[in-house]
């Protein structure tokens, strides 16, 4: 079972490098995004706001600008596959689901703002660092739930064992980005745009 798991692992963080990591750009910025998501764990168990604080407003954002601005939309002509075929198979959050988690993510504080008991859930904010605070309480709930949701998901759409894994690989994607990904700025500034190792097509042991 374990190492049935552990394959799945392997194949799922393989697909989701090959499939939706083609540019340099992207690459550097889900560097940056590993680092601020390290730190982030870490002030986890010392300050949750402002872990939620860092994990949104850098980890996050770096990562999706990422996929949204640079990542190419055509025909991957690597795993001969559309935009729209990658679309259609990912495992997670394809462009789709992200707009929406995002757009709650972005939300969330114009609602806490209107209603600062956010409908009687918390307490109400009266200063403006009480406001930030709800606001990185929200947010924390808002990715421990985007996260929850989608696993749960895959349980009924795919089978248990693929929503533990990839729920697995979104926990410790950080600790692969960095391996992976730790030379992107260096190509980056040596012009190169996108990684031509992925035409090598050779699928990590």
């Amino acid at each position: 079972m374990i190492k049935n798991f552990l394959q799945e692992l392997r194949t799922q963080r393989w697909d989701d490098h090959r499939y939706y990591h083609h540019s340099r750009i992207n690459q550097s910025l889900h560097f940056v995004s590993a680092m601020s998501f390290l730190f982030a764990y870490v002030m986890l168990f010392f300050d949750p706001v402002v872990s939620a604080l860092v994990g949104w407003l850098v980890s996050m954002t770096t990562r999706q600008a990422g996929h949204f601005f640079f990542e190419p939309k055509g025909y991957d002509h690597v795993n001969q596959a559309t935009h729209e075929h990658k679309e259609e198979i990912k495992v997670g959050y394809n462009l789709q689901r992200k707009v929406v988690l995002m757009t709650i993510w972005a939300l969330s504080p114009v609602v806490l703002y209107f209603s600062p008991t956010l409908f009687g859930l918390v307490e109400p904010w009266t200063t403006n660092a009480d406001f930030m605070r709800q606001v990185a309480k929200v947010w924390l709930a808002v990715g421990i739930g985007g996260l929850l949701f989608r696993t749960v998901h895959l349980f009924f759409i795919r089978d248990v064992e693929t929503g533990l894994v990839w729920m697995t690989k979104i926990l410790t994607d950080p600790f692969s980005d960095l391996k992976l990904y730790y030379k992107a700025p260096l190509y980056l500034m040596k012009g190169e745009l996108i990684d031509p190792g992925l035409e090598k097509h050779v699928k990590p042991a």
